[in-house]
């Protein structure tokens, strides 16, 4: 998701893109997103230089380094289930390692690479996460944390050789994707209407945002910091109901069990075992259905005013613009 419309706001303001891409991707769906924004679509989108290239194959990506100044590292594996490790670290933490060292290879301008909030510790006593709060290796952390606190690590390492880099870390990103994948499953939901809520709470911010973020820290002379990119804190509850409104549908007015969700959790474990079908639903998620997450957005509103698009104006967007 990150990737497209990132694409779309380089592109417009006149820059000079290369793209990869894997081998079984379909990069005519990134049109589906420019077409949000533009009616000369198929214009911008020809500007772009796509490179067939997998962040853990060295030799073509390279190739795709050839003449490159500034690099945008939005590639990951998202996966919370714990069989997923190896691959996970293998693209998460490794590819990043290669990104970064052909940075640094390179003489790459700067880097920017997207994180997440989850490369953060814990709340605690009850205080807001920020770019200060330390990762802690002893709590119950998922395997998609670990590889992206890893990756992270990769980027730290490669700014003491002499990258400059920013990371931005955003929380649950709302927008539009081309396959309407990831946190589109959200506005699934609340398509067809929930009657109960999970009781958690999180951050989510607007693809928008995000993108605008990255394009503004990497024109600055910021370098070597890191940003969290979350416009509000919300419960699942009060993002479940604006949902509903605007689809119509009656809210969810019932309290998500815990306990029933992780004995789900165990069914699905199990009936993967059996079939050797991928997990829907490893305790990971159940976890942050139900945890209360509250993260600090004030470094990068006060260092550069930036303003968050508000929940509900995010929220309108995507459900006039899904693509079906």
């Amino acid at each position: 998701m990150v990737g497209s419309h990132l694409l779309y706001f380089l592109v417009e303001k006149g820059e000079t893109v290369r793209a990869i891409h894997r081998k079984d991707s379909d990069i005519n769906s990134v049109k589906n997103i420019f077409s949000l924004y533009t009616s000369e679509a198929d214009i911008l989108f020809n500007k772009i230089e796509w490179k067939e290239a997998d962040i853990t194959d060295i030799p073509a990506l390279t190739e795709a380094f050839m003449d490159i100044t500034h690099v945008y590292h939005c590639a990951a594996m998202v996966n919370f289930d714990p069989s997923m490790y190896k691959q996970l670290k293998k693209i998460n933490v490794e590819g990043t390692a290669n990104i970064v060292n052909l940075c640094l290879a390179k003489n790459i301008s700067k880097l920017c690479y997207v994180s997440s909030v989850a490369a953060f510790g814990g709340t605690l006593h009850g205080k807001p996460i920020n770019e200060t709060t330390s990762w802690n290796p002893d709590e119950r952390n998922n395997v998609y944390s670990i590889t992206k606190y890893g990756a992270e690590m990769e980027v730290w390492r490669g700014t003491q050789e002499g990258l400059d880099a920013v990371i931005v870390n955003p929380g649950v990103i709302l927008g539009i994707s081309p396959h309407n994948e990831g946190s589109s499953a959200i506005f699934a939901f609340g398509a067809r209407g929930l009657s109960s809520y999970p009781t958690g709470e999180g951050g989510i911010v607007d693809v928008r945002d995000v993108v605008k973020s990255m394009i503004l820290l990497m024109n600055s002379n910021i370098k070597n910091e890191q940003y969290i990119l979350v416009g509000e804190n919300i419960t699942y509850r009060d993002l479940l109901n604006q949902l509903a409104d605007l689809y119509g549908n009656k809210p969810p007015t019932r309290k998500l069990s815990k306990s029933l969700m992780l004995f789900l959790s165990n069914l699905d474990w199990l009936y993967s075992k059996i079939t050797g079908s991928e997990r829907r639903l490893p305790k990971a998620n159940v976890r942050s259905m139900f945890n209360n997450s509250n993260y600090d957005n004030s470094k990068i509103k006060e260092q550069f005013n930036f303003q968050f698009t508000p929940t509900t104006e995010t929220l309108e967007w995507v459900v006039k613009n899904q693509i079906s």
